[in-house]
């Protein structure tokens, strides 16, 4: 399994993928999720991948080599955001094709893309491209998108994740979203990798690797699971907790709020 996820916040990208893959439960290996693809100056693109590892590695090669040769399109060549991800829609149903044709069994060759950047000019942009070759859009209401094991992390990401949230914040969020994930579901796995992109520097950015030991990845863990405890004891109390009130054996009944 997998865990993926990219925010897009007015400050600039945050990227975030954990490096475990599996082939069965005594098949376990270390591959990088995160793929980057830089012009400095001119333009910045980074893609994550989930699913198939024969699939996303073709992908990948195939996104590099078509730039070598100077094909059209290429990454280097498309005038948007939405070109770039039309371009790898296609890369990618092609590459599972090759692969159905060629396999006589029942693999399934399906790989999903998170594909986000910037092109000068341009703002940032984040696409989930689907094994089929479309894609979606983040929105401005939640300005992230995931891929893999989505559930354990999207939590904190609903509550905290806005257009104006600080990059730092967002990152450190990032982290705690690929925490949670770890913590419940034990095929997502370290080292994790983050990146935290600036809008507009069209660099690489800051790529940091954070391995199963690494003391900053622990203590935020840790800060982490005392500010849930601290959270938890400071929630209200119920009415027969209260040693002045005698609520008896009465029901009560709470209607608990959407936020």
């Amino acid at each position: 399994m997998t865990y993926c996820l990219a925010i897009n916040v007015n400050e600039g990208l945050v990227l975030c993928t954990d490096s475990r893959t599996n082939a069965g439960t005594d098949n376990v290996s270390v591959y990088s999720k995160m793929h980057n693809f830089v012009w400095p100056g001119e333009r910045f693109f980074s893609l994550l991948s989930a699913g198939n590892l024969a699939t996303t590695q073709a992908v990948v090669k195939k996104l590099n080599s078509d730039i070598a040769a100077a094909l059209t399109p290429n990454l280097l060549s498309v005038n948007n955001m939405q070109e770039a991800a039309d371009y790898l829609g296609m890369i990618s149903t092609q590459v599972q094709k090759l692969h159905s044709t060629r396999d006589t069994g029942t693999t399934n060759f399906e790989a999903t893309f998170i594909f986000a950047g910037q092109i000068a000019g341009q703002a940032p942009e984040v696409f989930m491209v689907y094994p089929q070759g479309n894609y979606i859009h983040e929105s401005n209401e939640h300005p992230f998108l995931q891929i893999g094991e989505i559930k354990y992390g999207k939590p904190i990401l609903d509550r905290v994740i806005k257009r104006d949230v600080f990059l730092e914040r967002a990152a450190r969020c990032a982290l705690v979203s690929m925490n949670s994930t770890i913590r419940s579901n034990v095929t997502v796995g370290p080292p994790v990798e983050l990146l935290i992109y600036e809008r507009d520097s069209l660099t690489a950015g800051r790529r940091i690797y954070f391995n199963e030991d690494d003391p900053f990845a622990r203590q935020l863990s840790e800060k982490w699971n005392e500010g849930l405890l601290m959270a938890l004891q400071n929630l209200p109390r119920f009415d027969w907790e209260d040693a002045n009130k005698d609520v008896g054996g009465q029901h009560r009944v709470v209607n608990f709020p959407s936020g």
